[in-house]
């Protein structure tokens, strides 16, 4: 299939690229960028959520599912971004939110009228909450005071979580699939998909020793793999070719496998590479031999999204060479490649400096929980630690902005020929088969796919390996110098080679 080899390109909508001035990033700011990303060897686009939407989860609440938010345009401005985009060889895949809708959709301003509404069974309510907890902090119950009921809410209350027990719901959602597969689109990422459907019991969750509340019931719930089944071959049966990409709100791999498969995704977001918190080649190479015996799809490759620190940072530690070899783990590697935009700019977080510099939800709530307790300063730096903010400052594409701009890289020019050359190389060499002979010693790591193998001196001291002898070697791409000498390769300090047996 089209994806097994492409490079995917995150784009979040407000932040990306602003075509009219105002200060949002649009759909022909993304049109107007189509000739920059094609010359970095973009194959996919995937639109963050453009629909109508009051903001309370910038764009992940929505209030209307067939329609376009007219700060990014409108519906014909997204069809003609979407045929630009074909005309120029990429795809496009979009978010779609099915967990939860905005409180302010029509379906469940209707639920809100009375208990005997039809559209009152489309939401989860219940006459007493138990004590389950929303991932954004604080119960996941609101009261209704009309109804003297709660309804529930994984995450902000001002997102109600659909009712996927009733068929009406799903069959509403198959309607809206159908809509936007007519558009032209290509596939869909689904987002937190996991949390789809909740426990019938309503048990309370369990607590750990810390007071920490485990999700037993809430999510990854008995009956949601059938559910998204029923999903996916809705979607394969319109269009074998459409690609189907799952969020899976966890980073452990056993957990997210179960969602790809035959008849589910085709692949899931690898959270348990992707998202650490810092560069640990001893875990990097366990997660890719992992990932690489237990799919039975390709996992992806990513270091980046609109929700975690930019890997400039987080990863790289603001080292232009180590981030210069963790591009070769994206791209050089079994897997489906995700970019998230800017990293191929090595840009860095945008930081808080004050609560008007908050726009995530999630910082917000943290920062009022500790205020009061820690005062202004610690509550600033703790809102920061959670702060999906963090990754979705303005790309220097613009001028102004709805938010402040991410840091710009003094060495762009230089990320931005590594992420060109290595992204040609995947293309040439790629698709790769799943790795062997991964291993990592002394931050030095290596591995294998077919005739291909990859070393990275992560170290401050050069390296010598001795290649096998059996046929010779080409060297594909280089960093820092290292050379190949019979069968040995000689690397100097953070320096990184890929070799092929002719």
């Amino acid at each position: 299939m089209w994806w097994e080899k492409a490079v995917f390109y995150e784009i979040y909508l407000p932040s990306f690229a602003d075509s009219n001035g105002d200060g949002i990033g649009d759909f022909n700011g993304i049109k107007e960028r189509l000739p920059y990303l094609k010359q970095l060897g973009i194959d996919a686009l995937w639109l963050t959520p453009f629909y109508p939407s009051p903001k309370i989860d910038n764009g992940y609440d929505v209030s209307d599912y067939c329609d376009v938010d007219r700060q990014y345009g409108t519906l014909q401005d997204l069809e003609e971004l979407i045929q630009v985009a074909k005309k120029s060889g990429m795809h496009v895949i979009i978010d779609v939110v099915f967990n939860h809708t905005s409180t302010q959709h029509p379906w469940f301003q209707s639920a809100l009228q009375s208990t005997e509404d039809k559209k009152r069974d489309w939401y989860i309510w219940r006459d007493r909450p138990n004590n389950w907890e929303s991932f954004f902090g604080g119960s996941a119950w609101e009261y209704d005071e009309k109804s003297q009921q709660y309804y529930y809410h994984s995450f902000a209350k001002e997102q109600a979580d659909l009712n996927w027990h009733n068929p009406a719901v799903k069959q509403a959602i198959f309607q809206i699939l159908d809509f936007w597969i007519k558009k032209g689109i290509d596939g869909f990422r689904f987002d937190v998909i996991n949390n789809l459907t909740v426990s019938q019991d309503f048990k309370d969750n369990p607590v750990d020793e810390t007071r920490r509340q485990i999700h037993q019931n809430d999510v990854n719930q008995p009956g949601v793999l059938a559910i998204l089944k029923e999903i996916n071959a809705y979607i394969k049966n319109c269009n074998p070719e459409l690609f189907t990409v799952a969020e899976i709100s966890s980073d452990d791999l056993k957990c997210i496998e179960q969602y790809v498969g035959a008849e589910l995704f085709d692949t899931a977001f690898n959270f348990n590479l992707g998202s650490q918190e810092k560069l640990n080649l001893n875990y990097f190479a366990s997660q890719y031999e992992a990932m690489n015996t237990a799919a039975e799809k390709l996992p992806t490759l990513f270091f980046n999204s609109h929700d975690m620190s930019r890997s400039w940072e987080r990863l790289a530690d603001k080292n232009v060479d180590v981030y210069y070899l963790l591009i070769v783990l994206l791209t050089i590697n079994h897997g489906i490649t995700f970019l998230f935009q800017g990293e191929e700019l090595g840009l860095g977080d945008f930081l808080a400096a004050n609560l008007t510099d908050i726009r995530d939800i999630q910082a917000k709530n943290k920062y009022f929980e500790l205020l009061p307790s820690d005062g202004e300063v610690r509550a600033i730096a703790a809102a920061n630690l959670v702060n999906r903010d963090r990754s979705r400052g303005m790309l220097p594409f613009n001028i102004k902005g709805w938010i402040g701009s991410a840091k710009v890289n003094e060495s762009e020019k230089v990320i931005m020929a590594g992420y060109k050359a290595l992204i040609a190389l995947r293309h040439k060499e790629g698709p790769f088969l799943p790795l062997e002979k991964i291993q990592a010693e002394n931050d030095l790591l290596s591995y294998w796919s077919g005739d291909i193998h990859v070393i990275l001196n992560f170290s401050e001291k050069p390296r010598q390996i001795e290649l096998l002898e059996d046929r010779p070697w080409q060297t594909l791409w280089s960093h820092n110098g290292p050379y190949l000498a019979k069968n040995k390769i000689y690397l100097p300090e953070k320096a990184g080679w890929i070799g092929k047996r002719n």
